[in-house]
């Protein structure tokens, strides 16, 4: 029995000290008609690990991340390993630019930023190609169970 609980408790502790994103069962975001089940980063900590180390992404995945505010917002890829559409949205939810087919840095010491073009809440990364594959355009929406609707 003590055995059982030592592993238990170190399981758990591997959860809660990787700072990995939310995974709530059922949460989903879609986009250009395509739904997406998603992570999601809702938390300076979590924003901050976003794809770090993970090394593949199904095609129907992708991560959604929520800002506190409206703001320029710029990302990166380091310790990155999937090549990614970078979406950013308003407070409205409509896409307001596009980082697209953005590579992997891995771990490298110097990694490009990625720019929203203008003020962005939320942050939609799903597999590079896709966001083409979609034809996303500027304005497109946003739908997402993970986002709670403004009062």
């Amino acid at each position: 029995m003590r055995n059982f609980l030592t592993a238990a408790l170190l399981i758990n502790l591997a959860f809660i000290t990787t700072g990995c994103a939310q995974t709530r069962d059922g949460t989903w975001a879609e986009v250009g008609g395509q739904r997406f089940r998603i992570d999601v980063a809702d938390t300076d900590e979590l924003r901050e690990r976003g794809l770090m180390f993970r090394r593949e992404m199904a095609a129907d995945q992708g991560m959604l991340f929520i800002h506190d505010d409206m703001a320029p917002i710029a990302y990166w890829m380091k310790n990155t390993y999937i090549p990614l559409d970078i979406l950013y949205f308003d407070d409205k939810m409509k896409l307001v630019s596009a980082q697209l087919n953005v590579p992997p840095c891995g771990e490298q010491a110097q990694c490009p930023v990625y720019p929203s073009a203008g003020p962005a809440k939320y942050v939609l990364e799903i597999n590079a190609g896709l966001a083409e594959q979609l034809k996303l355009k500027v304005g497109n929406p946003l739908k997402s169970n993970a986002i709670k609707p403004v009062e």
